[in-house]
């Protein structure tokens, strides 16, 4: 089985709305890694030394490859990425190889069924 892996980088308050909307659309799991910095087309404003910006999540979603695409478009439109600037992106890539999916693999069979 082929695997994508998805990565989105969100503002922290919308993790676990993505995170649900993401298991719904067939993401069996997510690594979530918290208290990112990121920086857009303009830096961030701080005060005195101390920095103003949101922090972020960064949320790495290993997926099958039928699914990817509905499932990062999912999470695009979960955390209204099109919608407001600075609310996140997301992106992903291939996969050559991946061990330890094991005990995920019956179910992402049955998803991929269930889809086609």
């Amino acid at each position: 089985m082929k695997f994508k892996l998805i990565m989105a980088l969100v503002d922290d308050a919308h993790t676990d709305n993505i995170l649900t909307a993401a298991r719904e659309a067939g993401a069996t799991g997510c690594t979530v890694i918290t208290s990112a910095r990121g920086e857009g087309l303009k830096p961030e404003k701080t005060f005195l030394g101390l920095d103003l910006a949101v922090q972020r999540d960064l949320l790495l979603f290993l997926v099958a490859e039928p699914l990817s695409r509905d499932i990062l478009e999912t999470i695009a439109a979960t955390g209204k990425f099109d919608e407001q600037p600075g609310s996140g992106i997301a992106f992903q890539v291939g996969i050559e190889d991946a061990v330890g999916l094991s005990s995920q693999m019956e179910t992402l069979t049955q998803e991929i069924e269930e889809q086609i």
